[in-house]
């Protein structure tokens, strides 16, 4: 019998938030070792739960929700994500306009299947959240992370903002200087917005298609998934804006490929209506006392303190970004320096490389512990680095 080989479209396609580390991870946990895993922005396990009106809705639904719902979701729910957007001055937005998928990472993957032809390019930030890489890969197409390397092969730019891995919050500027650059190059901008309600201090969020007007089409994604606490449930929307008259191809294959996987998750899209409709619960968190803001700012301490390693100050999102000076931690390979981290004190990070970062001089590490928990675990960080030999 021959051997049965992995699809050659995969052959550069990575997600190491989920890659050999995990395996790792997961081989020291079955010898009975207690990991700590902050890799992956999952907020559950870490004591963050959905909101209860979001639960109880869904329970509410669930007789009604066992036959397939129309492939571009229910009609409540993408009402409630076009008035949300249309509350936010897109006013254009309309029910039509909005697609329901199984997470923003599933609507990523059908969007740029739709768009992206074989050789074709995507803008894409580094350090980036590696699906978009991944699935530009995989969409076959190349992503690239420099503009000067736009050329008419260039077809979208990607905007994170909040940025996963850095926590970074775009300003206006920013925002309008990136639509700007799809408007001057004739690209698509899709603009992933699912930390947009995670902001700290005086940090404001700008939606991207704000600034695209009617001549930059423009792909919006956002969900339940960070705001609402709700990883597992899979609800997700990517919101169409712009040039419609002139992006009808492009919609009659994207709604092709929403047709073919037949529906999203039909009980969680009964929980968006009520999520983008009733009280943020968020908000509590985000202010100084809260969880999130506190254990942000606490990991952005903390990680400072250690000798040789600085943090800019995250002001959204759930992660911290840590550089490693070279001249003091001359890493050469990032991946076995978080394998060796896992190894020797059970904390489980995601390498720099693996977010399509340049250099071998970063990490990500998630925020969502407890700070009693944070502050032994970067304590643990700072020990390990002080005799470590690369």
């Amino acid at each position: 019998m021959r051997r049965i080989a992995q699809s050659r479209k995969l052959t550069n396609v990575r997600y190491d938030v989920r890659g050999p580390i995990l395996v790792e991870a997961h081989r020291l946990e079955a010898e009975g070792h207690k990991v700590l895993k902050l890799n992956i922005g999952n907020p559950a396990p870490f004591g963050f739960e959905a909101p209860d009106a979001l639960v109880a809705d869904m329970v509410h639904h669930l007789p009604f929700a066992q036959g397939y719902s129309e492939a571009q979701g229910i009609y409540s729910a993408r009402t409630a994500v076009a008035q949300y957007y249309q509350s936010r001055g897109l006013t254009e937005t309309g029910v039509e306009d909005v697609y329901l998928g199984n997470g923003v990472s599933e609507l990523i993957t059908i969007v740029l299947q739709a768009l992206v032809d074989d050789g074709d390019e995507i803008l894409v930030p580094a350090p980036d959240y590696p699906l978009w890489t991944g699935a530009v890969t995989l969409s076959g197409g190349d992503a690239v992370h420099i503009e000067s390397k736009i050329t008419e092969r260039t077809r979208g730019l990607v905007v994170i903002n909040p940025n996963n891995p850095t926590g970074a919050v775009y300003g206006e500027e920013t925002v309008k200087g990136l639509v700007e650059i799809a408007r001057r190059h004739d690209l698509v901008v899709l603009s992933d917005e699912i930390y947009e309600k995670i902001l700290f201090d005086d940090a404001v969020h700008h939606h991207a298609a704000a600034f695209a007007g009617d001549d930059v089409l423009c792909l919006t994604f956002s969900g339940l998934s960070k705001a609402y606490r709700a990883c597992g449930y899979r609800a997700g929307w990517v919101m169409v804006s712009g040039p419609m008259h002139l992006a009808a191809d492009f919609l009659e294959g994207l709604t092709l490929l929403a047709n073919m996987r037949m529906c999203p998750n039909v009980p969680a899209q009964h929980a968006i209506q009520t999520a983008l409709g009733g009280y943020q619960s968020i908000n509590e968190y985000l202010a100084p006392g809260g969880r999130f803001y506190e254990q942000s700012k606490a990991a952005w301490r903390l990680l400072n303190e250690i000798p040789g390693v600085s943090c800019v100050e995250p002001h959204g999102a759930l992660y911290c970004f840590p550089r490693l000076d070279p001249a003091t931690y001359p890493i050469k390979d990032d991946e076995k320096f978080v394998l060796d981290l896992l190894r020797a004190k059970k904390i489980l990070v995601t390498h720099g490389t693996g977010f399509n970062w340049f250099d071998p001089d970063h990490f990500r590490l998630v925020t969502l512990p407890d700070v009693d928990t944070l502050t032994d675990a970067i304590g643990r960080i700072g020990e390990f680095l002080v005799d470590y030999v690369p």
